[in-house]
């Protein structure tokens, strides 16, 4: 399944370890500053993930859904509401829509909020705190759009997916731009579940690195405004999706389901693999993601197409990562500078792909975003610039 869009991309904003704002983030990625550090909570393992710091308050006639989540989802839709008050006036409130992949959504609220046997507090209230859709609800009242909303739960890919939605949308003439992105904030449930799955690196993640051993787990949220028209330094080109379903947390071990998604990207945009100036590879640091992850990029893009992970500078971001990695991508392709692969000290010769890991400088229009998640629900994600 795929969707081609050429559609602006006409606001962006990030907020995770890295920095609550566009700017904090970037300078960040320039410097080749990682944001991982150890889990401040008394169950965390091992190891060193991302996590938001210094978020600010919700605003008061919100403090009914006042959650991690929430206050991520909140700090980065602020940098960008001036654009979707524009958006606002320019399409009418009614023709602006939500479309936000996540995770986790208030599942550490629930957590706090639960003990055993006893009843949840008065205060909480499931369908503000923990439901998905709350998500909404918050970026909503927050943002002033009234068009079409809702949330996409695919896990590690939900938030690429997103983009494919807003394309749709605004091909079918239910929406003239879209708030498109994921926020995901850290829980307990996550955190041990990825531990159970002894997926978890005993330090720091190491994408594509010979001696890597897991993942980092990351925070955070991404979003970007997406337009029928306007002027913007890039431009959302076209989604490929698929779902090969080959394991319930494995992914396909020859990479099937990656490479359908990428080769139905490339050919609803049009576009041979030559002329995608580099891929930001889902890239989690286990080793059978990215073994897997390798060989369907040299099966599409053979070998000299360069790849880049950004995961070792913010953790895997679950239902936020496909969104983070698509503004990065976007950021990057404008500037023409590709960051290295941070934690790739010793590149595993045998996956047989060009992966970055010195500031390379890249001449191209084009360039690819991939995600991958459990079950085989896979996006790759095309952006250009305008």
């Amino acid at each position: 399944m795929s969707t081609d869009t050429r559609h602006p991309i006409t606001a962006l904003s990030l907020c995770n370890a890295l920095g609550t704002d566009l700017t904090g983030v970037s300078a960040a990625i320039a410097a080749a500053r990682s944001g991982l550090r150890a889990l401040p909570w008394s169950w965390g393992p091992p190891g060193t993930h991302g996590l938001c710091d210094a978020l600010a308050p919700l605003p008061a006639a919100l403090a009914a859904h006042d959650t991690r989540q929430a206050r991520i989802a909140a700090q980065t839709l602020a940098p960008i509401q001036g654009a979707i008050d524009r958006a606002n006036r320019r399409w009418g409130a009614s023709r602006v829509a939500i479309v936000i992949g996540t995770s986790t959504g208030g599942i550490a609220a629930t957590e706090a909020a639960w003990t055993r046997g006893a009843p949840l507090p008065a205060g909480f209230d499931v369908a503000r705190q923990h439901a998905l859709q709350a998500t909404i609800e918050v970026v909503r009242a927050c943002s002033g759009a009234r068009g079409p909303g809702y949330a996409i739960s695919t896990a590690c890919s939900s938030s690429a997916k997103a983009f494919g939605s807003a394309a749709r949308l605004i091909a079918a003439d239910l929406a003239d731009a879209v708030i498109v992105g994921g926020v995901d904030s850290l829980c307990e449930t996550t955190v041990r579940g990825f531990t159970a799955l002894e997926l978890v690196a005993p330090d720091h993640c190491r994408p594509f690195d010979v001696a890597r051993r897991g993942l980092s787990l990351g925070e955070g949220g991404a979003l970007a405004l997406v337009e029928r028209r306007g002027d913007a330094a890039t431009r959302l080109v076209a989604v490929g999706e698929s779902c090969d379903a080959y394991h319930m947390s494995a992914p396909h071990p020859e990479g099937d389901g990656a490479a359908a998604a990428m080769r139905a990207a490339l050919e609803h945009a049009g576009l041979e693999p030559a002329q995608i100036a580099f891929i930001n590879a889902h890239g989690t640091g286990t080793a059978l993601n990215d073994a897997a992850e390798a060989k369907a990029i040299a099966r599409v893009f053979g070998a000299r197409t360069p790849v880049v992970a950004t995961k070792g500078y913010t953790g895997h971001m679950l239902g936020a990562a496909g969104a983070t990695e698509v503004i990065l991508t976007a950021l990057a392709l404008a500037e023409g500078v590709v960051p290295p692969s941070l934690g790739c000290d010793n590149i595993d010769a045998t996956l047989g792909i060009d992966v970055v890991v010195q500031r390379r400088v890249l001449d191209g229009d084009y360039a690819m975003s991939n995600s991958f998640a459990f079950g085989g629900s896979n996006a790759a994600v095309i952006v250009g610039l305008a």
